[in-house]
């Protein structure tokens, strides 16, 4: 299990540049970068790549951003558009040698409005029948798709671990699992532990947030269960913080932060490694 951190909280877009958070990251103590790639053309993987390796970390994750026009279960185009997005982003994540790609990867964040049950069932076929697509090019590049259930604030089409589980399920592959994620889950779980003993071997990826989208461990949620969940179900993938700040305007918006959470973000990666190691365990 390693501990990361989600570029998110400090910079939006990411670039090349952007890569010189990396010895920031690497003094504090983390061991994996999980990289929102909102465009392609953003980065230049190898560089990416060379500069992870020069600070002796690792892209554990690269994160879809599901924003307009890119969307599994909406127009002909959206679909298409969506599909070679992320198959791009599986083309980086091979160079830079990252094995998860992460987050909503089924529909537009957002989008979320009472569906009849006839159109659910045929966005549901539609979501499935791509993302076999997808997993297909996933396994051809050797990574893994991990799906990330959303609140219901985000998201109509997926906001449970039951539901991603049946999901996975449908396209039945080996490369697509299960991402969980606090935040998500406080609003949709009647239980997080239950969720994550259910998602057992699926669970391939975790966000570790704090309920109000602060410090993990500076918040409401007793953690301890939710670590014994983890560790009952063997758990080996990154626990990754996935916090946002005003200072990132555009995320700030996106992620309806209206109002300042901790003193500064630098507190919410530093305080909240450390009580990820007080909750986990040295690693």
């Amino acid at each position: 299990m390693r501990f990361g951190i989600n570029t998110f909280l400090f910079t939006s877009p990411f670039t090349n540049e952007s890569t010189a958070l990396f010895p920031t990251f690497k003094r504090w103590g983390f061991q994996t970068v999980e990289i929102p790639v909102e465009a392609p053309e953003h980065i230049d993987p190898h560089h990416v790549r060379h500069e992870l390796d020069k600070h002796g970390l690792e892209c554990g994750s690269i994160c879809a951003c599901m924003g307009p026009g890119r969307d599994l279960r909406g127009s002909a185009e959206e679909q298409q558009t969506a599909l070679d997005y992320c198959k791009t982003l599986i083309d980086q994540m091979v160079v830079i040698g990252c094995p998860s790609l992460i987050g909503p990867v089924y529909s537009v964040v957002g989008k979320a409005d009472a569906v009849e049950p006839a159109q659910q069932k045929k966005e549901w076929a539609l979501v499935v029948k791509n993302l076999k697509v997808l997993a297909k090019y996933a396994e051809k590049k050797g990574v893994q798709i991990c799906i990330e259930p959303l609140n219901r604030f985000e998201t109509d089409f997926l906001n449970t671990c039951d539901q991603g589980l049946k999901l996975i399920k449908a396209v039945g592959s080996k490369a697509v699992g299960l991402h969980l994620d606090t935040f998500h889950m406080n609003i949709e779980e009647k239980c997080q532990a239950t969720a994550i003993k259910k998602a057992g071997k699926h669970l391939v990826h975790f966000h570790a947030c704090g309920t109000d989208r602060g410090t993990p461990g500076n918040d409401s949620l007793d953690w301890k269960p939710i670590v014994a969940a983890l560790k009952s179900i063997h758990y080996k993938g990154d626990v990754v913080i996935e916090s946002f700040t005003t200072d990132v305007k555009v995320i700030a918006r996106a992620a309806a932060i209206w109002r300042k959470m901790e003193p500064t973000r630098n507190e919410i990666a530093t305080r909240g490694l450390r009580n990820l190691h007080t909750f986990f365990g040295k690693h």
